[in-house]
């Protein structure tokens, strides 16, 4: 249907508004892309160092250590347990930035975010407003062609074939009401 101001008038605003943005687009497939071999592996460390399995079997390993060596051990890594201070001092050694870097990387990826959250509402209130405006046109047509059905009916033609036709209702009433009680 080809288009004219006057068309573009009547239709209102949603007949001329331009749909023209980018699609939305999904941030974690994109940034999930982008992440290098090292970042991945940082990201899986995080993720088991910080979970429960984790939690208890190195509590377990540790309560394991502390009950054998009093008696079994004892010369292998005697009392002040060096070795095993030594190993988990080595493990948060390393634990600690691996776990700093995945959460400076989750945080940047939380700004993605909230930036593409901002882009999507931004569209999404121009197209409100949009639909708002052509809900409020529609309101004035329909209210224009109400104020028109209501002047025909004021006129004094029409005035007067609505009471012809009401005096015709009336008779075809009455004559309905006589057949049924004759009957």
């Amino acid at each position: 249907m080809r288009t004219t101001k006057k068309n573009d008038a009547l239709l209102g605003p949603a007949a001329t508004y331009q749909h023209d943005h980018p699609p939305v687009r999904n941030v974690n497939v994109e940034y999930q892309a982008k992440l290098t071999f090292g970042q991945h592996v940082a990201d899986k460390a995080t993720t088991t160092v910080g979970s429960w399995p984790f939690m208890i079997v190195q509590s377990t390993v540790l309560a394991a250590m502390a009950k054998l060596h009093p008696g079994y051990l004892r010369a292998w890594d005697p009392y002040p347990f060096i070795l095993l201070n030594l190993l988990l001092s080595f493990q948060a050694a390393y634990t600690g930035p691996v776990v700093m870097m995945s959460q400076n990387r989750q945080a940047a990826k939380d700004r993605l975010v909230a930036d593409h959250d901002f882009e999507v509402n931004k569209k999404a209130e121009q197209e409100v407003e949009v639909v708002l405006s052509q809900l409020v046109h529609q309101s004035r047509l329909m209210l224009d062609a109400l104020g028109r059905l209501e002047a025909l009916q004021n006129e004094p033609a029409t005035k007067e074939v609505a009471q012809r036709t009401d005096e015709i209702l009336q008779r075809i009433t009455t004559l309905t009401e006589r057949i049924g009680n004759s009957a």
